[in-house]
C-alpha cells in the first residue's frame, strides 16, 4: 500500500471489526487492520476488496506493539481519516462472583478495553486532520444509567472508556477531530454468542456511518443505531 489516507480498525480479524473492514473497503476506502496475526487474517480475507485492506501486527494491551504499529504508518506519512478502537476482551466470570472478586480481571479488562484505546488514539491522532473521527466501541453494559451486577470487570472498563470518550472529545474538538462512543448492541460474534439478536452488519452500521460523516459527525456522544443514548 502507498501513503494514501485511510482508516485504522483494531481487532480487525473477526466479529464486528471484520465487518467494519468489509463495509469500509466496499465503499472504496483503504483500511489498516490491527490484528495479532496478520498472516492468518489475510488468509481469511478472500473477497474482491482484499487489496484495500492491509493487516499489521497490533496488541493494544502492549505499549511497544502499539508504538510499532503507529511507527509503520508514520514512516509512510499516512493521513488517517478515522480510527476505530474495536479491540476488546470479556473476562470470564464464575457464577456468584461479585465485583470485589474481579480486581485482577478488572485490571486485565482496563488494560485492553480502556488503556488500549487511549494509547492507540494518542499515537494516531497526530496523523489526523480536521474532519478525522475516532470511534470507541463501547457497550450498554458500560452505561451508568442502566448499571447492574455481573461481568463487573467488563462493565467498569467500558464505563471508563465512555468517560475517556467525553474527555478526548473536549481535548480534540479544537482540532476538528470528533470522538464518540458506540454501543453496537448484543451481536452474534465469538464474544456475543450465537443466541445474540443482532447481526454483525447491524453492530457495525453506526460505527461506519460515524466515520463516513467526517466533519459532519457529532462529538462526545454515545450512540446506538445512529441515535444518541444515555451514558
Amino acid at each position: 500500500m502507498n501513503s494514501e489516507g485511510g482508516y485504522v480498525v483494531s481487532g480487525a480479524s473477526r466479529g464486528i471489526g471484520r465487518e467494519i473492514v468489509r463495509q469500509l473497503t466496499r465503499s472504496g476506502a483503504r483500511v489498516f487492520g490491527g490484528v495479532r496475526d496478520p498472516a492468518a487474517a489475510a488468509a481469511a480475507d478472500l473477497d474482491e476488496f482484499s487489496e484495500r485492506i492491509e493487516y499489521l501486527p497490533l496488541d493494544v494491551s502492549d505499549g511497544d506493539s502499539a508504538r510499532r504499529f503507529a511507527s509503520i504508518l508514520q514512516h509512510r506519512n499516512t493521513k488517517l481519516l478515522g480510527l476505530v478502537n474495536n479491540a476488546g476482551i470479556l473476562p470470564e466470570q464464575s457464577p456468584g462472583q461479585g465485583v470485589e472478586d474481579e480486581i485482577e480481571a478488572m485490571r486485565e479488562a482496563l488494560e485492553t478495553n480502556t488503556f488500549g484505546a487511549l494509547r492507540l488514539t494518542r499515537l494516531l491522532a497526530p496523523m489526523m486532520s480536521a474532519g478525522g473521527c475516532v470511534v470507541n466501541v463501547s457497550s450498554g453494559m458500560g452505561q451508568l444509567a442502566d448499571m447492574n451486577s455481573g461481568y463487573s470487570a467488563y462493565r467498569v472498563s467500558k464505563t471508563a472508556l465512555n468517560a475517556i470518550t467525553k474527555i478526548l472529545a473536549e481535548e480534540y474538538g479544537a482540532r476538528g477531530i470528533k470522538v464518540n462512543s458506540v454501543c453496537p448492541g448484543w451481536v452474534r460474534t465469538d464474544m456475543g454468542g450465537a443466541s445474540a439478536p443482532r447481526s454483525v452488519e447491524q453492530g457495525a452500521d453506526t460505527i461506519v456511518w460515524l466515520l463516513q460523516q467526517g466533519a459532519r459527525a457529532p462529538g462526545g456522544k454515545f450512540l446506538r443505531d445512529r441515535q444518541e443514548i444515555p451514558w
